[in-house]
């Protein structure tokens, strides 16, 4: 092969990828019956499940998909909101982080960094598929939660949804806050 064909040939496979995620991207919307899920999370005293309509009446909830632990951008999104979880209790809201990874995987994870977060494990992608935030063959090595972040109401309505164009971008969490703070 000649090199313009090479590089046509790269850039069509980055269009093919990039259309993908534009296709399967878009969450699901704002004003959307929250999709209710049960999804573990690993603590010292060993797994718990999480249900989400646990909070309904009680308080909000974020949900922060991300693609896996262990990776510079989740690391960098997960210690932060570590840092900031205050300024959400105060907004009567639970914070969730949720990735494909185990929950055995994302205690470590969390122990290494310090990050207080909770950590769901959705191994099996059913939550990431119910909210549409797939991100199909990441790196080449496999269907992930792409990075997107939800509110969810008190009444388990969605107030908030957002998918990031690519892994690499962090949600805007100004958007977040000011969604809870309505």
């Amino acid at each position: 092969m000649m090199s313009w064909q090479i590089r046509t040939l790269s850039i069509i496979r980055f269009a093919a990828a990039g259309l993908r995620l534009l296709i399967s991207g878009m969450p699901i919307s704002i004003g959307s019956k929250a999709p209710d899920f049960t999804l573990k999370t690993k603590t010292a005293d060993g797994l718990k499940d999480i249900k989400l309509s646990d909070n309904f009446g009680k308080k909000q909830t974020v949900l922060l998909f991300f693609p896996l632990a262990y990776t510079g951008t989740c690391t960098q999104e997960m210690c932060d909101m570590t840092a900031g979880l205050g300024d959400y209790t105060g907004l009567n809201a639970e914070v969730y982080g949720i990735s494909v990874d185990s929950p055995f995987s994302l205690e470590a994870w969390a122990k290494q960094h310090k990050i207080t977060v909770t950590l769901l494990s959705d191994l099996n992608k059913t939550v990431t598929k119910a909210y549409d935030v797939l991100f199909p063959m990441l790196a080449g090595v496999g269907d992930t939660s792409a990075r997107a972040a939800f509110v969810i109401g008190k009444d388990g309505v969605i107030k908030y949804a957002e998918q990031t164009a690519t892994p690499k971008d962090l949600p805007n969490f100004a958007a977040v806050k000011a969604a809870l703070a309505k």
